[in-house]
């Protein structure tokens, strides 16, 4: 049987790049290469794309970026052609793809760009599609419409650079402190603070504008937060719900890249009738946003036991550490048969 060729994507202009190299290791090595051969395309943090043909461990200490192993590459812009075309010092190569693989983390990646790219060139894209992943990646945006169908979400405001301080302030008073200010599109808990006391929020909107020009307020949920991995396209497979419980502070990056100092829990520690609740709330969530393929949806449980969204990851970690696998191989689902399930969605997407 001839393998199929899957371009697998990683790095990127993104404060979550490292994230990426992560995570693209960890799905390469997890292919099955007797059904897919991969055509490994890294981007380097400056934008510039390249064709990898070195050992995969050079990616995972990013050394991967040399004039040895990469030869400048670019998609072909012959929409029937569905290729990708490197450019040898002798020679230019012409390399078909049966689908492409995203996995890159946050801006430039997670936020519908390439997405884009694939869908205008006609490229099976595994994973979510623009809209999706566009709409996903803006906090805000993404929470009027899940509120909009009824289901909960955290009491916030959006501002941006030309917000006057003192109404940043107003708002703030009125969601009452501790409250989060989050820049509106980032992953891994890049430029999000906690903030106590009034005298915080000046620095903690000036971190938050570091990572994108608009941020939100949001309201700080008492509670714990929870997860639930998804993969499908019609009919949807889920995982076994997480259960994340930080001893203080919030799910910061530190957290979520640094197992030791949080503690996550899968299954998590609560009853089949709330964990059937998360991930009736997740799917209908999922569903809404024009989920496909796989995705993670977070969500709160408040002191009241009331079910709060918080956000969607389209591209979740894909490192042996990460939640997203995790609650697959909680109940049976090896990280290879999780990776070959995934391709296969986006192929019959």
């Amino acid at each position: 049987m001839e393998r199929l060729s899957i371009a697998v994507i990683f790095g990127g202009c993104s404060p979550e790049y490292n994230i990426s190299l992560k995570s693209a290791h960890a799905v390469i090595s997890a292919m099955d290469k007797r059904r897919y051969q991969p055509v490994i395309l890294g981007v380097s943090s400056k934008g510039d794309w390249f064709k990898f043909d070195g050992d995969l461990d050079k990616i995972l200490n990013d050394t991967w970026c040399n004039s040895i192993d990469c030869t400048p590459a670019v998609f072909s812009s012959y929409r029937s052609e569905k290729a990708v075309w490197a450019f040898n010092k002798d020679k230019i190569e012409k390399f078909k793809i049966d689908a492409a693989f995203p996995i890159m983390h946050g801006k430039n990646g997670e936020d519908g760009t390439v997405q884009g790219l694939l869908e205008l060139l006609g490229i099976p894209l595994i994973g979510c599609g623009t809209l999706c992943s566009a709409l996903c990646m803006d906090k805000y945006r993404a929470h009027m419409l899940v509120k909009a169908a009824g289901i909960n979400v955290p009491t916030s405001f959006l501002f941006d650079k030309a917000t006057d301080i003192e109404r940043i302030f107003e708002y703030a008073e009125k969601i009452h402190y501790p409250l989060y200010i989050k820049p509106l599109r980032a992953g891994s808990s890049y430029g999000i603070t906690k903030v106590w006391f009034p005298g915080e929020l000046p620095d903690a909107v000036g971190k938050a504008f570091e990572y994108d020009d608009q941020a939100v307020a949001e309201e700080n949920i008492q509670g714990y937060e929870v997860g639930c991995a998804l993969m499908g396209n019609g009919k949807i497979v889920i995982g076994q719900v997480d259960e994340i419980r930080v001893p203080e502070g919030f799910f910061s990056y530190e957290h979520k890249y640094m197992p030791k100092a949080s503690l996550i829990k899968v299954p998590a520690d609560i009853s089949h009738e709330k964990a059937q609740e998360i991930k009736e709330t997740a799917q209908n969530i999922y569903r809404l946003l024009g989920c496909r393929g796989f995705a993670r949806v977070d969500m709160f449980v408040d002191m009241n036991e009331k079910v709060v969204f918080n956000e969607v990851n389209t591209i979740p970690g894909f490192t042996s550490g990460s939640r997203f696998p995790n609650m697959f191989k909680a109940c049976g689902i090896t990280f290879e048969k999780l990776i070959s399930d995934i391709i296969r969605l986006g192929l019959e997407a």
